[in-house]
């Protein structure tokens, strides 16, 4: 694929000021400090494109470099500023998700209006607007910069999806945790994706540091703003999070960067008031990942991820809000106590050829909050475990148009062993710039 870029200061004074093709450029000009407008045509594996690139979220199907792209003065300056424009048709039978956008199986409704066992709904609420900037590139002291917003909110409501900064080896700002290999997920057009997911985004700091003779090792350590949600007994409350989550994890990468596997850890303190005692609680929730991506042969790869732990509900997709941090101990109305909870995912991913590919995943979580419950809170009939499978292609039909077809099966079964599945086909055409 080829991009085209702007290289300016300023792009309005540089396209009023652009010369024809037949204008000549004076010895005076040579020397001026006036605004000169090229636009040239560059590959992929130029610097520029890979600056922004290595600047942008590792997603996977959403393009973070902009086919437009304004320099600097002695291209000192790289910003590029882009859109993707993404609308879905689809169509839900069974017991239908109400949500356009994300096929969250732990929101599949247990019972359903007789009448209601399918719906067809469209969206454009994924399109998203981008900012991708980096100054001094290629020194030492290169500083990123990222900010994306998406139309998730009600209505259209514009939403901040990403901002962050990078400089030395430091990210921060408003960003997936470390905790998230946001690239072992494969391409979906449900921006959810795979259940089992972990995958959190708030404000957080981490630091990240290649070594090795080839960089093919990485570690990182960081802290994240707490995200918790707590499921609270007859004698406690809520309080406010002192302590930020931790995490941290290495990685080995193989084929030029193209495999690893990453073993990610997380350690958080879960406050919470026992009004009996009157004070506050502290427990200590952690949790333990791999994770990544494997070139198999030809044009096939296989992500996968296994997350387990306890008290780390609120960092696996499908159980993000449930109250499954902390739930009630059973002998004790004034006590809460960390969930244990698991998921894992695995996905092929074939390219048959450089613009057209496919993939299917499984992927499945699984808590054990039954026995985390009084009289006040029913979570003995509540969630037990939720199963996902998609299956999906893509057609990259020129540089900027790509189209996709998807099928979903989400599964949700309740400790009393009641259950519900939706069945979600969607459509989608994307129009990237």
């Amino acid at each position: 694929m080829k991009h085209i870029y702007l290289y300016s200061v300023l792009l309005p004074a540089c396209l009023a000021a652009m010369p024809s093709e037949t204008s000549a450029q004076s010895p005076a000009d040579e020397g001026s400090e006036d605004i000169i407008v090229k636009i040239m045509e560059y590959k992929d594996s130029t610097d520029t494109f890979i600056t922004l690139h290595e600047n942008a979220p590792k997603i996977k199907g959403t393009p973070d470099v902009p086919r437009f792209a304004v320099h600097g003065k002695e291209g000192k300056y790289y910003m590029g500023i882009g859109a993707n424009i993404k609308a879905v048709g689809m169509y839900d039978f069974g017991n239908p998700v109400n949500n356009d956008n994300l096929f969250v199986t732990s929101a599949i409704p247990m019972a359903q209006d007789p009448g209601n066992g399918a719906q067809f709904r469209f969206s454009a609420q994924q399109s998203n607007i981008y900012l991708n900037v980096v100054a001094l590139p290629g020194s030492k002291n290169q500083l990123g910069a990222y900010v994306s917003i998406n139309f998730l909110g009600s209505g259209y409501a514009p939403t901040l999806q990403l901002a962050y900064l990078k400089y030395r080896g430091f990210t921060a700002g408003y960003n997936y945790s470390l905790f998230t290999d946001a690239a072992a997920s494969p391409a979906t057009i449900d921006y959810e994706g795979p259940n089992a997911f972990a995958c959190q985004i708030h404000g957080n700091i981490y630091y990240e540091q290649p070594f090795g003779p080839q960089k093919e090792w990485k570690a990182a350590v960081g802290i994240d703003m707490p995200a918790n949600s707590f499921t609270n007994a007859t004698h406690t409350s809520t309080v406010t999070q002192r302590v930020p989550d931790i995490p941290f994890y290495i990685q080995r990468s193989w084929s030029g960067g193209k495999g690893w596997l990453r073993l990610s850890g997380i350690v958080r303190n879960l406050y919470y008031r026992n009004e009996t005692a009157q004070k506050n609680i502290d427990k200590v929730g952690w949790g333990i990942q791999a994770s990544g991506m494997t070139p198999i042969a030809g044009g096939l790869s296989a992500y996968y991820q296994a997350v387990y732990g306890k008290g780390i509900a609120s960092y696996i997709q499908d159980l993000g809000g449930t109250g499954m941090d902390l739930m009630p101990d059973p002998d004790n109305s004034s006590s809460l106590d960390p969930v244990e909870a698991w998921g894992a995912y695995g996905a092929l991913q074939y390219n048959f050829s450089p613009t057209v590919s496919c993939t299917a995943i499984y992927s499945h979580v699984r808590t054990y909050a039954n026995s985390y419950a009084d009289s006040s809170v029913p979570w003995k009939t509540g969630y037990k475990y939720a199963q996902y499978i998609l299956g999906n292609v893509f057609w990259q039909v020129n540089p900027i148009v790509q189209v996709g077809l998807e099928y979903i099966y989400g599964r949700r079964v309740d400790f009393d062993r009641s259950q519900a599945h939706d069945n979600r086909l969607q459509a989608m055409l994307q129009v990237s710039f």
